[in-house]
């Protein structure tokens, strides 16, 4: 098991490297939240092009936890990678001057997203990088992201990995054991839980997943009845934009 995780743990890094060679920029940028996918994805990609080639952004509001912001400020100097703390308060108090605004819970986080996405890709364009993602697989096939906001990016390099397998490969990594440890949140709302959310833990959602895929996408317990309902009903996050376009 060992063997098999180092193995597409070096595939992962080479993919990265790659994707950093081909596209002629000069370094990274990612979002550390204070989480696990963060902290694993800015690992890969230190480890993939060296530290010194890789800037962390956290972009707080007030309603982010002071630990995940201490959490992150750890991470990076453990990785030996630069971090900067942006906080978004005044870009989001100027969209709640738009004519007509509606404030809810549900509107403010998809903003927070696009918003902190905006930022990564400022960093991006005016210091020639390439933005990394955090999405792993879970959210991605359960669509539990913000369509143009933590799902956009230039390199994916855990996407491919359920939550799960996310936390195995951390343990590898040696990511601090606060991150490992705590309630997975997407911080957009005080007190805020990604499991508590979607009404399912983790462990039970990529249960669910696994067998989903190995049995065509048919349900056949209550759970995966649950997930299957969210995957398709946030399908669309999954795929380009309809459009009459021929690509060659």
């Amino acid at each position: 098991m060992a063997k098999e995780l180092g193995c597409r743990m070096g595939e992962i890094e080479q993919m990265i490297r790659y994707a950093y060679w081909n596209s002629g920029c000069t370094g990274i940028v990612v979002g550390i939240s204070g989480g696990v996918d963060s902290a694993v994805a800015a690992a890969f990609c230190c480890r993939a092009i060296g530290p010194d080639k890789v800037l962390g952004l956290s972009l707080p509001t007030p309603v982010s936890n002071p630990q995940d912001l201490r959490d992150a400020a750890d991470l990076c100097a453990a990785l030996g990678m630069e971090h900067r703390v942006i906080p978004i308060d005044p870009m989001l108090a100027a969209f709640k001057t738009i004519p007509a605004f509606v404030e809810s819970p549900y509107l403010l986080g998809n903003l927070m997203a696009r918003i902190r996405m905006t930022v990564l890709y400022y960093f991006a364009n005016r210091d020639h990088r390439l933005v990394c993602g955090t999405s792993n697989r879970s959210e991605c096939l359960l669509g539990y992201c913000t369509k143009y906001g933590d799902n956009a990016a230039d390199i994916q390099p855990i996407v491919h990995l359920y939550k799960t397998d996310v936390y195995e490969v951390a343990r590898e990594m040696k990511i601090p054991e606060p991150i490992l440890k705590k309630t997975p949140s997407a911080g957009l709302w005080a007190g805020q839980s990604d499991e508590d959310e979607i009404g399912l833990s983790y462990a039970e959602i990529d249960n669910a997943l696994r067998n989903l895929e190995t049995n065509g996408w048919k349900a056949g317990t209550p759970a995966e009845e649950k997930v299957l309902a969210r995957a398709e009903k946030n399908a669309h996050k999954r795929l380009a934009a309809p459009s009459l376009l021929a690509v060659p």
